[in-house]
């Protein structure tokens, strides 16, 4: 039988990871690639056809899978205070997990509303209100980092501020989990990415909210909320090293262009480095007063390419094994046009994870939602085997952690 390809015209801003690129809008000679055809299995294969290329063509019929990412070696880690390897394993699977998270997500929301109401009217930031906020968040995270993934994508709808403390607060511990720090360290991020932006309760509610080009004035302003929430820190009588390098360094770029210091590479440190790409990630797959969010694919993308520029190249990858190419709990749109709800891993397979279908081609709800393992091959009407066909943003879907599990 003869090869066949399956040709599809795509704009590159849509490329993913799994996708075989067979032919360009430009020729093959003009670009890197030494063959016609490109398996896209790196990130930054993805940025290179997105800068020279404007649309491509795939073949809808093959898949392939992205390679490792490097893991940090001795070297990468020399210049870091990073001594810990304890590998950690989840606890409780994720059905069971799931409610415990949902419930710990819930309580943090309640008390963090709380805690930035006392800052933004003059009183004491509470140590012992942190503390509560974030110890919850991190045993679920220990427990299995994958339920706080499901349930945290779900979650998505609150108002920016509080939920970006939140979620930067629950993403730092699960990057510390997969990095193999000790369960301390792992509380001294949380808490970091709970508060790295509490100096923003000081700022004008008006100027945070501006949805146009703010004015350099106004953005010295903004970004006076690094020295104001050391203010804030220092007034809580807040002395871990660890958050206040968070509070310091969050906005700190690898090449120096970021501020308030223009810190360089080494000099920014680990926690600051790990805080600025989850601080970056959480913002980019929100909606904000000034920019739509986008989906998790397109920021993972979007911080390969900014790796060994903005961030720290080993960190960045790390990041990413850590968030996985399609995350617990992102919307996806299947090639049969339903929507679904990734739901489960394969480490083995991970263009396939399993799913949950929760609208139907039509943009209908599905009641009961259909569980599918992407892994197995089961055919669409077409006769093709489901796959992914793009991931979306967060919320996209418009099912709640509690329709998927219940407490």
């Amino acid at each position: 039988m003869p090869f066949e390809i399956e040709e599809r015209r795509i704009d590159v801003a849509d490329l993913q990871l799994g996708m075989f690129v067979c032919r360009l809008d430009r020729p093959w000679e003009e670009t890197p690639f030494p063959l016609q055809g490109v398996a896209l299995t790196r990130l930054e294969d993805i940025a290179t056809l997105q800068r020279l290329c404007h649309e491509v063509y795939i073949d809808a019929r093959r898949l392939v899978e992205r390679e490792t990412p490097q893991t940090l070696t001795r070297t990468d880690l020399s210049r870091y205070r990073f001594n810990s390897s304890t590998h950690y394993t989840d606890l409780a699977a994720v059905e069971d997990e799931a409610p415990r998270a949902r419930a710990a997500l819930e309580n943090a929301s309640q008390i963090v509303d709380g805690l930035f109401e006392d800052i933004t009217s003059g009183r004491e930031l509470s140590v012992e209100h942190v503390e509560q906020a974030v110890r919850p968040l991190v045993t679920t995270v220990l427990r299995s980092a994958d339920a706080f993934f499901l349930v945290e994508g779900l979650r998505r709808s609150d108002s920016y501020s509080y939920s970006h403390a939140i979620s930067c607060s629950a993403l730092a511990a699960a990057f510390g989990r997969h990095m193999g720090f000790d369960e301390e360290t792992i509380f001294s991020l949380a808490a970091g990415g709970l508060l790295m932006d509490v100096g923003k309760t000081r700022l004008p509610e008006e100027l945070l909210q501006y949805q146009g080009s703010l004015a350099p004035s106004e953005v010295d302003v903004i970004r006076s909320h690094v020295a104001l929430g050391l203010t804030v820190l220092e007034e809580a009588g807040i002395a871990n090293l660890d958050v206040l390098d968070i509070v310091r360094t969050h906005h700190e770029r690898h090449d120096g262009s970021g501020y308030p210091n223009g810190l360089k590479g080494a000099q920014i440190g680990m926690m600051g480095s790990i805080a600025a790409i989850v601080d970056t990630f959480d913002a980019l797959t929100s909606p904000r007063p000034y920019a739509q969010a986008v989906s998790p694919s397109a920021a993972l993308s979007m911080l390969y390419k900014w790796r060994g520029t903005f961030f720290d190249a080993a960190l960045v990858e790390q990041f990413i094994r850590c968030i996985g190419i399609f995350p617990l709990g992102c919307v996806v749109e299947l090639n049969s046009g339903e929507l679904a709800i990734v739901i489960g891993q394969h480490s083995g397979r991970r263009l396939q994870p399993r799913v949950m279908i929760v609208r139907d081609a039509d943009g209908n709800p599905l009641k009961p939602q259909k569980l599918l393992d992407l892994s197995r091959g089961q055919k669409i009407a077409t006769g093709e085997a489901y796959r992914i066909k793009r991931t979306l943003e967060y919320g996209k879907a418009g099912v709640s952690a509690e329709a998927l599990f219940k407490a």
